[in-house]
């Protein structure tokens, strides 16, 4: 199939359309890179646009009933629904498990969700590279809502924050122990914060959870692109469904707050150019590493660092002037 006929059949939101060119864009090989690339951009003038939403939380918080339960939710609104859910790999095979769909069940046999589970390749981020990729295609498939579910908890979050409309922290009650080397800078980046698990025994536990982590937010930031009295914390249930209506509605909030007042598109821009730029570093750096001479050299450079003849510094300031990049 020609990109322009799979163009066609992804804006006419076929599934097995979306699907096919998600692992286009997620190969590695170079014809299907070029592929990818055609494919995209064929759809970049389609203006659709879904609200992106990014997740994060510890293992265990309750990241995928959560998403099963607010998602469900929301095609029950009449919504459709996508779920990039990014596995972690294997540092040393690259493999993954893949087992969001298992878990999510009930959402997975929904005819206004799609949901694939995506492998994270080591990236920073627990994010796939081509995930923005992925979003751009489920965006001209017509799904209203993206939700991008990443690996951990960490500075490094700052990844998926930057392809988001709204970047939400999952915490579990009484969590704030295994956030201390991490809270701030995550906290300084969440949008809104949802203390899961508010149920049962643990019930009084999280909101006095939430209460704390309502009072380190108004202490920590105030942002231009927040109205008044955000960022929130809020307490759900995904078990029980409590509390998810009262999270949609302050995510629509805040979204609305932001388009009425321009930072919505802006924030848009800003991201667009961000990966722009990125994709150019990480394209560079690719082309680096199949030139054989280029490579021979970083060996050559990188031995005389590891025998402490050289220092990183000075070594990697030779390899860029012979780049002419220095």
């Amino acid at each position: 199939m020609d990109t322009q006929e799979l163009a066609k059949r992804i804006l006419n939101g076929e599934r097995r359309a979306l699907a096919r060119a998600i692992t286009l864009v997620e190969s590695g090989r170079a014809d299907h890179r070029a592929q990818a690339v055609a494919l995209l951009d064929e759809l970049a003038g389609h203006k659709r646009q879904a609200l992106r939403i990014g997740l994060s939380g510890t293992p265990g918080v309750g990241k995928s009933t959560f998403i099963e339960s607010f998602g469900m939710m929301l095609t029950a609104q009449g919504l459709r629904v996508a779920v990039l859910a990014v596995d972690p790999s294997s540092a040393r095979t690259g493999g993954s498990i893949l087992g969001d769909k298992t878990r999510m069940e009930r959402l997975s046999r929904d005819p206004n969700a799609f949901i694939r589970p995506s492998p994270s390749q080591t990236e920073m981020g627990g994010v796939a590279r081509r995930t923005r990729d992925a979003v751009a295609l489920c965006e001209a498939a017509g799904f209203d809502i993206v939700l991008i579910e990443t690996v951990g908890v960490g500075q490094s979050e700052t990844v998926v924050a930057q392809m988001s409309d709204l970047f939400i922290l999952l915490l579990a009650p009484a969590g704030g122990d295994e956030l201390q080397g991490v809270k701030r800078g995550i906290m300084e980046m969440a949008d809104i914060i949802l203390v899961n698990k508010a149920d049962g025994d643990l019930k009084p536990t999280a909101i006095r959870t939430c209460a704390d982590y309502a009072g380190a937010l108004r202490l920590l930031r105030k942002r231009p692109q927040d109205p008044e009295f955000f960022p929130k914390a809020l307490t759900v249930s995904a078990l029980e469904e409590d509390g998810l209506a009262k999270a949609w509605e302050e995510m629509q909030t805040l979204t609305g707050w932001r388009r009425e007042h321009g930072h919505f598109d802006a924030c848009r821009a800003q991201q667009a150019r961000h990966w722009f730029e990125e994709e150019v570093r990480l394209g560079l750096l690719a082309r680096l590493e199949k030139d054989p001479q280029m490579r021979a050299q970083l060996a050559e450079l990188g031995q005389t660092v590891a025998a402490g003849q050289a220092s990183v510094s000075g070594a990697a300031a030779d390899m860029l002037r012979r780049l002419g990049a220095g």
